[in-house]
């Protein structure tokens, strides 16, 4: 018997900062709207698992993006890109997401991003308050630096691409499935070269929150922060730190689990990520008491 994935692609036109942009984005699902943001260097197959959850999709309408460069959004056609070194930046990937928002009528959503976009989610809170209802920053912290020394490493006409694939193998837990460790590593191994390094550039480089976290408002947006066991990138007390700078946010942390785990380990990553969207999707709503 054939089987369809109940997910559907689909291409919007973005203009951000002036550039039209071709944007590749699946979604499944309907109800409260969730915008999924992947991973530096990779593209929105790692939430593929969820958008295949029927027990999640039939509460939240997921949306999952490929940032331009990754994925299926190709480089705009406007722009001479291949002359420029690709860097990503902190005020691009914002004004991007609410284009995104706007374009797709998303009626305060609940936005999810992982490691970079981890990052994004606290830059979200801090400078789109009243744009989302809520942001969940997965390996979030104040800031990446001291890792920024491998940066000129990670594209490099001595180094083989098979590198990056290999470290990421070593930023998955060792509890998670074999199978979906391998499928992580495996999309990673796909993206274009240099876009790995440039989008550390903004992870590793411009996020920074270390004097401004303490000034998100909780009472205008809400925040999660999930942290992996075995996430040596972003380790829990990173992740810890920054939740105990922004007053009324929420930290969970996540056992046996690693880098990734939508795509490493998503069974165990349903069980964490449900309630904290259920919560998320009943901020702003008004409750009605009856006697």
């Amino acid at each position: 018997m054939t089987r369809f994935a109940d997910v559907t692609g689909r291409y919007v036109y973005l203009d951000v900062q002036g550039v039209e942009y071709r944007v590749y984005f699946e979604e499944a699902g309907s109800g409260t709207p969730v915008v999924f943001q992947h991973t530096a260097g990779c593209d929105n197959r790692q939430w593929r698992h969820l958008l295949e959850d029927a027990e999640i999709t039939r509460d939240f309408r997921l949306i999952a993006v490929d940032l331009p460069y990754h994925g299926k959004s190709l480089p705009p056609l406007s722009e001479q890109w291949w002359t420029t070194e690709y860097t990503l930046t902190e005020e691009f990937l914002l004004e991007f997401h609410v284009a995104l928002a706007d374009a797709l009528e998303l009626d305060q959503p609940i936005y999810v991003g992982c490691s970079m976009g981890g990052h994004l989610a606290a830059d979200i809170a801090l400078r789109h308050p009243d744009r989302y209802r809520a942001v969940v920053g997965i390996e979030a912290a104040l800031h990446s630096h001291g890792m920024e020394r491998i940066l000129p490493w990670l594209f490099h006409p001595e180094i083989g691409n098979d590198t990056k694939p290999a470290l990421m193998y070593t930023l998955c837990s060792p509890d998670s499935p074999e199978e979906f460790v391998r499928e992580t590593v495996w999309v990673y191994s796909q993206g274009a070269p240099p876009v790995f390094k440039g989008d550390l550039e903004y992870y590793m480089v411009g996020h920074d929150l270390t004097d401004s976290a303490r000034t998100i408002d909780t009472s205008r947006i809400g925040v999660w922060i999930l942290s992996g066991q075995y996430d040596w990138a972003a380790p829990p007390v990173a992740c810890e730190m920054l939740a105990s700078e922004v007053e009324g946010s929420h930290f969970v942390p996540m056992p046996g689990i690693g880098h990734f785990p939508m795509s490493e380990n998503p069974e165990r990553f349903k069980e964490i990520i449900l309630p904290v969207l259920r919560a998320a999707a009943l901020l702003g709503q008004e409750v009605v008491l009856t006697a």
